[in-house]
């Protein structure tokens, strides 16, 4: 901090709105907290408006992730067949319906896939972070990686609680993804593009009652859908609604380091190089699905590009830096707590920048096209290279919470400090 910089005046807050756009959690669609729909909480047979029966919206939206239909729910109350007298508010958003029958309600549902919407939706901002990436870039290693070291060491750090939003999540992900890496060390398979994978999703609450909770949804988009225009249409919505995005992307994508990198992956490497697309593909599909109709055409979505498996650059580490410093952090855990430290953010996005613009300097100079809001990262979700996809030791995530918490920064939630 400069010495002049001492006596600036502080950005005053922005005044608060009375309520938020809620974006569904489940199928990304962005609508006023007044649109939202009721499930009755009883049904009757003498009222057919009652009835138990199907919910067609719903199970469309069960059918795309491979989930059983679901027969036999309450109703769906509208909140323009309920008298205005019978409306609940809460904080100024709509959250509960008295019907007919004189049976409250607040079962609140989206208008458009009909799944239950969070208890905070419309009080608080719409957060979701995107994970997007190519085939086999990690995004699901990474993901676990992440979510288990928020709940387990950064949430302490800042205060603050990491969860589920339900008990069938929670089971989800300890069952998937949590227990065979942490637990057994095996690596996770590659989410199918024909398997849509239906969001995990959690909730940041600080234990400071004056901030509000952040909700994450972690979308683990199929990385080939990310290079199909017409699979990225499915899932654009989500991406398009995001408050922030985590970008990653796998040093074996780059071309001209790809066969410098000396690790033993079972195969020739004729035979996996074909496997991976260019990082710029992945941009360039996102601007076609969208970053074109923006402004400029560019987004200012706060973006962190994530180098992932960094532990594979000490092969490419140097005294003259050449790729990456012998000595550099990258290669070094390091925990924020309260704040962000802008330092050690500023170098390594400096460091992983110059990195990037070095050996592809195609992706990097569309990034600086297409995004106004970016920042450079190197992570390791395991801290070491598997071997015969078996993890060897204790898996020792390093630096996988530093682009999440730059998120949280950018969107004000956390402070920064030098």
């Amino acid at each position: 901090m400069s010495f002049f910089s001492r006596f600036l005046k502080k950005n005053q807050p922005q005044p608060r709105p009375l309520f938020y756009d809620i974006v569904c959690p489940y199928c990304f669609s962005k609508f006023d907290p007044s649109e939202v729909l009721f499930r009755a909480m009883h049904s009757r047979e003498d009222d057919e408006d009652y009835a138990l029966g199907e919910d067609d919206e719903l199970n469309k939206y069960r059918e795309r992730f491979g989930l059983d239909s679901v027969d036999d729910l309450e109703a769906i109350i509208r909140p323009s067949d309920i008298p205005e007298e019978h409306h609940h508010y809460t904080d100024h958003v709509l959250t509960g319906l008295t019907d007919r029958y004189g049976v409250l309600t607040r079962r609140r549902l989206c208008p458009h896939c009909h799944n239950e919407l969070p208890v905070t939706a419309g009080k608080v901002p719409s957060n979701i972070i995107s994970i997007i990436g190519a085939s086999q870039v990690g995004k699901s290693v990474y993901m676990t990686s992440l979510i288990h070291t928020l709940q387990h060491t950064t949430a302490g750090h800042f205060e603050a609680a990491c969860m589920p939003l339900n008990a069938e999540i929670s089971r989800k992900f300890r069952s998937l993804y949590e227990d065979p890496l942490f637990e057994r060390g095996d690596l996770l398979s590659s989410t199918q593009k024909e398997k849509m994978q239906e969001p995990f999703i959690f909730q940041f609450v600080f234990k400071n009652e004056d901030k509000p909770p952040l909700t994450l949804v972690f979308f683990d988009v199929a990385g080939e859908g990310m290079v199909d225009q017409d699979y990225l249409g499915l899932h654009g919505q989500h991406i398009k609604n995001s408050a922030g995005i985590l970008f990653m992307v796998d040093p074996l994508q780059i071309r001209s380091i790809r066969e410098k990198i000396r690790i033993n992956i079972g195969d020739r490497p004729g035979e996996w190089v074909s496997q991976y697309d260019e990082p710029r593909d992945v941009v360039l599909t996102l601007f076609g699905d969208f970053i074109a109709y923006q402004e400029k055409s560019k987004t200012d979505i706060p973006t962190a590009v994530v180098l992932t498996k960094s532990d594979m650059l000490h092969s490419l580490k140097d005294e003259d830096g050449d790729y990456i410093k012998a000595n550099s952090n990258v290669f070094n855990n390091y925990v924020h707590r309260g704040t962000l430290n802008l330092d050690e953010v500023g170098n390594i996005d400096g460091e992983i920048s110059r990195f990037i613009g070095k050996v592809d300097r195609p992706f990097k100079d569309t990034m600086d096209v297409y995004f106004s809001n970016t920042a450079y990262f190197a992570v390791s979700a395991l801290g070491s290279n598997p071997v015969d996809q078996k993890i060897e030791g204790v898996v020792s995530p390093i630096r996988v919470d530093e682009p999440f918490l730059w998120l949280l920064h950018k969107l004000k939630f956390i402070e920064g400090s030098d």
